[in-house]
């Protein structure tokens, strides 16, 4: 069965335009112009991934990341029509897996959602060659699961976070650039001004670190990028 976009957004034209083209590309695709709206379609059939314009009327589309977050692992792209920093930021501290600015070209959106679905499709398959539970410290990071477990509680990964830390595990003790990690992860390149990596970082910190002000496991090489500490050299 073909794979299920949800679209929010309030602008019939947009969203009836947008659900058009994804349809040609072969996906099933339904459309809501409310929260409401949304979560009796998500209540009847479950989408794969949501595309939320941020300005709803209503609900805006970072509460409904927020709340869907807290709740799913469905894939989430933010649609802006503001090439605001802040907004991007937000959205992605909410958990969103990335945004995209109105005008936007159809097929980078369409390149996008298919690297996003691919993602999550694997979402029950460890890394090719990588060990389905590793440990360190008081943590096992669970690759088949994507969560994060120690005795006192169990952290469960988005898709973001579990790219992110699958990368920097894969190579203890290596310093890992931004720009190789946003490669790794099978995104598009950053630009210079682009944190999403610091965000998906800072949550990542929030959970697995006792003091997340001073990490134990995942570093900053000021100027570099980010490196995770090698357990087996500790």
């Amino acid at each position: 069965m073909p794979q299920h976009i949800l679209i929010i957004e309030d602008d019939r034209t947009t969203r009836t335009r947008l659900a058009a083209y994804l349809r040609e590309q072969g996906y099933r695709v339904s459309e809501a112009e409310n929260a409401d709206t949304m979560e009796q379609i998500i209540a009847e059939d479950p989408p794969e991934l949501l595309l939320i314009d941020i300005n709803l009327e209503g609900k805006d589309g970072l509460t409904i990341t927020r709340e869907q977050r807290s709740v799913s692992r469905v894939g989430i792209i933010l649609l802006t029509a503001r090439d605001d920093q802040v907004d991007k930021i937000v959205g992605l501290e909410m958990g969103a897996d990335d945004y995209i600015t109105k005008p936007f070209d159809k097929r980078e959106l369409a390149a996008r959602v298919k690297n996003l679905l691919a993602r999550i499709a694997d979402i029950g398959q460890a890394p090719q060659g990588a060990a389905p539970v590793e440990e360190f410290g008081p943590w096992a990071f669970d690759r088949i699961r994507r969560r994060l477990v120690s005795a006192a509680r169990t952290e469960t990964l988005t898709k973001q976070e579990f790219d992110v830390m699958s990368a920097l595990a894969d190579h203890p003790g290596q310093t890992l650039s931004r720009a190789r990690l946003a490669e790794m992860m099978g995104r598009r390149a950053l630009r210079s001004n682009d944190r999403m990596i610091d965000v998906v970082v800072g949550r990542l910190r929030k959970k697995l670190e006792h003091d997340p002000a001073n990490p134990e496991w995942i570093l900053t090489e000021h100027g570099r990028g980010y490196h995770f500490v090698d357990p087996g050299a500790i």
